[in-house]
């Protein structure tokens, strides 16, 4: 691998990826919406932009040539949790975008490749340990998650009609990181804790992740993973409780204690919803995050055996995470220090 194609680059994910090909020599070219924030994101790093959108991959697939790796990050997300229905749009990105990217990079020459999957496309049971065999259905999946399903069907397709080609899914579970200008919805909730912006301790569980740790799963996948086979890089299983006790030590703000039952819940979210369709800034809760919340409490403990057993991937402290995130975001100015 010597020149890497990254979409969603400026994203979480896609720009700690460009940081850890480039410290491994490895060329990039960047998909960005926008060279404005690619500027911002990347500075004078030695980044090819590629001005574009997963909407009109036609407009540039010309890129894809020279490249002999691609990474999948981009995905149309944080905006269908703020109400209203988005689901053309999720369709048309996260499902036809992605059969058109890898239609692109095979007629550019690209035999290897990562789609950046989801743990959306997994189920089990409250309290059991899930793994990658055990996929989500169709029936049961909410818009964002459903769109996460079909494009790892357009994947496996095409591997069917093109043996010739490589291709690894890495699935992610709620990242943090560097970086994250977004800010995604675990930026905005590291800055409303810091601001003191939660009503309280939410319910739920979750699988919260480091994304250069995802970075590296990416990494191991297209060079020690097989093709066809999902990997995941989920991270470590821990409810809201425990996340504000880590966020407090290494913040020093106080942990809030009181929990918030899930119809108040349903309350703040409306209100948020309502706040976002006026204002269109981000906000940490709708209708939809409260009602994936209830859903998912209990299914948020994977397991990581295959990760490590075939990439040999492994993930560091929680709690370094969310220090290294908040001093980015103090860094930049989006918290006081």
């Amino acid at each position: 691998m010597e020149y890497a194609f990254v979409t969603g680059a400026t994203g979480l994910l896609g720009n700690n990826l460009v940081h850890a090909l480039l410290k491994r020599k490895i060329k990039v070219k960047a998909l960005v919406r926008s060279v404005e924030k690619a500027k911002k994101q990347f500075g004078n790093l030695p980044v090819e932009w590629v001005e574009g959108d997963m909407l009109n991959v036609d407009a540039f697939s010309h890129a894809l040539q020279g490249c002999d790796a691609l990474f999948h990050t981009a995905a149309y997300f944080r905006d269908s949790y703020k109400g209203g229905k988005h689901w053309q749009k999720l369709h048309d990105t996260n499902v036809t975008g992605t059969e058109r990217l890898l239609q692109a990079a095979y007629a550019a020459g690209i035999r290897r490749a990562v789609h950046t999957s989801s743990i959306a496309v997994l189920k089990g049971h409250r309290d059991q340990v899930i793994d990658e065999t055990m996929s989500r259905s169709e029936r049961e999946a909410d818009d964002y998650y459903l769109s996460k399903i079909l494009s790892e069907q357009k994947v496996q397709a095409f591997l069917s009609q093109h043996p010739d080609m490589f291709i690894a899914m890495v699935l992610p579970g709620w990242m943090f990181g560097p970086g994250d200008i977004g800010p995604t919805s675990s930026g905005q909730f590291l800055l409303d804790f810091v601001g003191q912006k939660l009503p309280g301790v939410l319910p739920g569980s979750f699988s919260v992740v480091d994304a250069r740790d995802v970075a590296e799963h990416q990494l191991a996948a297209i060079t020690r993973g097989r093709s066809g086979e999902r990997y995941l890089a989920a991270g470590k299983h821990m409810d809201m409780k425990s996340i504000f006790q880590a966020l407090s030590r290494v913040s020093g703000v106080k942990a809030p204690e009181r929990k918030v039952p899930l119809l108040m819940l349903r309350i703040i979210a409306l209100i948020y919803e309502g706040y976002y369709r006026i204002t269109k800034k981000p906000v940490l809760i709708s209708t939809s995050t409260v009602k994936l919340m209830e859903q998912e409490q209990g299914r948020t403990h994977f397991s990581h055996d295959k990760s490590l057993k075939e990439l040999g991937c492994e993930f560091r402290p929680v709690t370094e995470t969310l220090f290294d995130t908040l001093h980015w975001y103090r860094k930049n100015n989006y918290i006081d220090s």
